[in-house]
């Protein structure tokens, strides 16, 4: 399976796009997925029609669906959430709102990602389009499989093991005393089997054959911005990009004196976008005339964009991190283009290379030739953070 992710600012026109290239590879004969993962759906208003969580036929060889977080979570995360329910119930809380309180913050988000592991392991589409949540959002997803890894390893398996111990001997004093019952094994387990399914699905985010994330921008200073530093933080962890879509270029045959400075703004940014891009490849999409909504408009789309070529294949393969050997000496190289050497933090415990860039943060598991070394100096060259390991330190 395909699957395109697509992201950017919000507002900058990402479900159309998204919505385009499904109507594309679909045209191509291939069965094809549009998902919508952003919490505020617009996929149905840009196909002008009524999508839900299930999949719905749009036309051959095409489905579109909206993601319903709560129906995600009561599937995969149920027997977690009513005993958190039932805690609460018994700490005083009203039924309706201990359901709600039962509903961690972010989850949404994070079942998004089961959902797309899901589609995946079924692989009854060729391509699945992701029409993503914008990119802080889509950033903080991608992270999560890294993130639950550090909390699994340091923190969850050893209570685990503690508890599976202690439960018989705890249990009979235990209900009378807190109103409920230990967690049972069910409950317990759950989430690490649900851990193992993010560890799974990062291998298929960071196959560049097989994921590719498609950056959607508009000639703006501010989504200029933002889309250079997702390009950035997604290199981080190690998810290529392989396009760029310049959304929204006020055309030539635009001649009102109203609209000229933007035009001749617009210009810049578009050089920029060129330039602090490179080497990938740029698509630019002009400002149409009417609104993208609805089959018609997004043919239109569809055709500008791609013509007579393929949107699944993949046009650009980046590589995000290598381990690099010469004369006996070993470097750990991370691909973070636009970002300057002074704005990355790094730290080493272990196994684990802590890479800090503003409010975003990996933790790295080292290969082996590189865990029993301390780093030794970095470098920024060609838009590589180049990381020298050595013994001593």
């Amino acid at each position: 399976m395909r699957v395109l992710l697509m992201t950017g600012k919000g507002g900058v026109g990402k479900t159309s796009v998204a919505a385009a290239t499904g109507l594309r590879c679909a045209e191509l004969g291939y069965k094809t997925l549009v998902l919508s993962t952003d919490p505020a759906h617009s996929l149905a208003d840009s196909f002008d029609m009524e999508l839900s969580h299930d999949p719905q036929p749009v036309q051959p060889n095409l489905w579109g669906a909206e993601l319903d977080a709560l129906m995600e979570l009561e599937g995969n995360w149920g027997a977690v959430k009513r005993y958190i329910t039932d805690v609460l119930q018994a700490r005083g809380l009203e039924g309706i709102e201990a359901e709600e309180l039962a509903i961690l913050p972010g989850m949404d988000e994070i079942f998004s990602l089961v959902r797309m592991k899901r589609h995946h392991d079924e692989n009854e589409y060729d391509v699945l389009i992701i029409d993503s949540a914008p990119t802080g959002t889509a950033l903080r997803l991608l992270s999560l499989p890294e993130v639950a890894g550090w909390y699994m390893r340091k923190l969850y398996k050893p209570f685990q093991a503690v508890s599976e111990v202690l439960r018989p001997l705890v249990q009979p004093f235990f209900r009378p005393v807190a109103g409920f019952n230990l967690p049972t094994k069910e409950v317990m387990d759950a989430p690490y089997e649900f851990y193992e399914q993010l560890i799974e699905l990062e291998k298929v985010l960071t196959d560049a054959s097989t994921t590719s994330v498609r950056l959607v921008t508009n000639p703006e200073k501010m989504v200029i911005k933002e889309s250079l530093r997702a390009h950035a933080y997604l290199s981080l962890y190690n998810v290529g990009t392989d396009l760029v879509i310049a959304n929204r270029i006020i055309p030539d045959e635009v001649q009102d004196p109203f609209f000229q400075r933007m035009k001749d703004k617009q210009q810049q940014y578009r050089h920029e976008i060129h330039e602090n891009f490179r080497p990938l490849p740029v698509k630019e999409v002009p400002l149409f005339a009417e609104e993208l909504c609805g089959l018609e408009a997004l043919h239109r789309l569809k055709d500008t964009l791609y013509a007579d070529e393929d949107p699944a294949q993949v046009y650009y393969k980046e590589t995000t991190l290598r381990v690099v050997q010469e004369a006996g000496n070993y470097s750990l190289e991370l691909y973070l283009p636009g970002i300057a050497k002074d704005k990355v933090e790094l730290s080493k415990s272990a196994d684990e290379l802590n890479i800090r860039i503003g409010n975003h943060r990996r933790n790295l598991v080292l290969p082996q030739a590189l865990a029993a070394l301390q780093p030794a100096g970095a470098r920024m060259e060609d838009d590589y953070l180049k990381i020298r390991f050595a013994s001593g330190g």
